[in-house]
């Protein structure tokens, strides 16, 4: 027979038994971290942040930038200079044709061109790529507003319809409660049939809602997952506070001036002002020097050329002329399509200030009269049901009302701060130029 010591269990030394002990706690708060990370709420400006990062439009406006800047500095640059090689006065004929070194004329020539291109052509080629750069900054100063509002409305969207989803929810708990009251009644003999069929149906209607609202939800996280990714899956935090924007009314016009969109076209006329200023100094015409030796035979001395060409702007009038006319006509087409966009932005902002403002009262009167007066009346035909001085009928009628206005005042809100959103982030979050 074995000893009991034989068959007992053998003791871990105890510095191994604090190290799985440590091992264990270490896994344990790394899960734990992890599943914590994964149900962390995410607020509206997180969300925002993710999506500018993650933007990959944001990132080809820089490379868009950094091209232009690259082409700023070659463009004030002289052009490189032309090597130029040939044979002149090559003899076809007689006895030294052919020849290279016979006859006194013909010579081996090398040489090299180079066009002197006026410094301020030069400048003003190098400013328009420049003007191009500071566009695409503009650009990606606009991008970064769209991105942010439609961040924005996407978790709004998803907001306002997971809390329909709720209202809706809490409302088919209800309409259960009400059937199984309506099959009692009804065993009791204090009900009819049609009580219990009216209760199915109106559940069945609540049950639509939530289909129709839970196509909503998905259909939002799908559009906030174009924006951030998994991170659409992530549940939602709280709503920030929307009852102010950024803007200041009263020097709206003002502001407006500098919108990202007004900006980019107001870089737009500063690039067509170049092109102008360019088509201006190249009625001047740039000179070509070259220099070229000729090698003739042993019995001929060597040869050395130097030449100037000019270009003779002989018809400036059909020319030179018009095209500066024609980039001066771009210079007032860009201003004229700016500050008609700027006219159509202020009306725009200006209308969704007014509708912002008014569905904001009218919230506050779906807060403080309309859903208590709904719910009160729900309450009141509940009551008088329970004591028999009602139908059930009534009560699904003060349900159904009850309902709709709740829902109401949800796509209200929605409504309202979807038009927040819009008027808040007309500018990037960081500060656009001259906001």
């Amino acid at each position: 027979m074995s000893s009991p010591r034989s068959i007992a269990p053998r003791m871990a030394h105890p510095s191994a038994a604090r190290s799985i002990r440590a091992v264990l706690l270490v896994v344990s708060i790394v899960m734990g971290r992890g599943a914590f990370a994964t149900e962390t709420p995410l607020t509206l400006a997180q969300a925002q942040q993710r999506a500018v990062e993650r933007s990959r439009m944001l990132a080809a406006k820089d490379y868009a930038a950094q091209s232009s800047r690259e082409m700023s500095v070659a463009a004030g640059q002289l052009p490189d200079p032309v090597m130029k090689a040939g044979i002149d006065n090559v003899p076809i004929n007689r006895q030294d044709r052919f020849s290279l070194t016979q006859d006194f004329m013909t010579m081996r020539r090398v040489g090299v061109m180079q066009e002197l291109t006026r410094s301020d052509k030069r400048r003003l080629r190098a400013e328009r790529f420049d003007r191009e750069a500071e566009k695409s900054i503009a650009e990606k100063a606009a991008a970064t507003a769209t991105i942010e509002r439609e961040t924005a409305l996407a978790w709004l969207d998803r907001h306002y319809a997971e809390a329909m989803s709720t209202a809706l929810a809490e409302q088919i708990d209800q309409a259960k409660l009400e059937i199984q009251a309506a099959e009692s009644a009804y065993r009791a003999g204090r009900g009819s049939q049609a009580d219990i069929f009216g209760s199915r149906s109106a559940l069945a209607a609540l049950e639509d809602k939530a289909s129709d609202i839970k196509r909503r939800i998905s259909n939002a996280k799908i559009a906030l997952a174009r924006w951030i990714g998994d991170a659409a899956e992530q549940p939602l935090g709280d709503k920030p506070a929307v009852d102010a924007i950024r803007l200041d009314e009263a020097t709206l016009d003002t502001q407006l001036e500098h919108h990202p969109e007004l900006a980019v076209l107001a870089r737009q006329e500063d690039i067509a002002v170049s092109e102008a200023n360019l088509a201006r100094a190249n009625k001047k015409a740039d000179l070509s020097v070259e220099v070229a030796v000729q090698k003739r035979g042993p019995g001929y001395s060597d040869m050395l050329s130097i030449g100037l060409s000019v270009p003779l702007q002989w018809d400036q009038k059909n020319r030179q002329n018009r095209e500066l006319s024609s980039k001066l006509a771009q210079v007032e087409q860009a201003r004229a399509e700016r500050e008609d966009t700027l006219l159509a932005h202020v009306a725009q902002v200006r209308a969704m200030l007014n509708e912002w403002h008014t569905n904001r009262q009218r919230q506050v009167r779906y807060e403080k009269e309309l859903t208590p007066l709904a719910n009160s009346r729900t309450t009141a035909t509940v009551a008088a049901y329970r004591g028999g001085k009602a139908a059930l009928a009534d009560v699904l009628a003060a349900r159904r009302s009850e309902i709709d206005v709740r829902l109401q005042a949800l796509q209200l809100g929605q409504e309202t701060d979807r038009l927040w959103a819009q008027l808040n982030f007309l500018f990037p979050q960081n500060g656009g130029p001259g906001h």
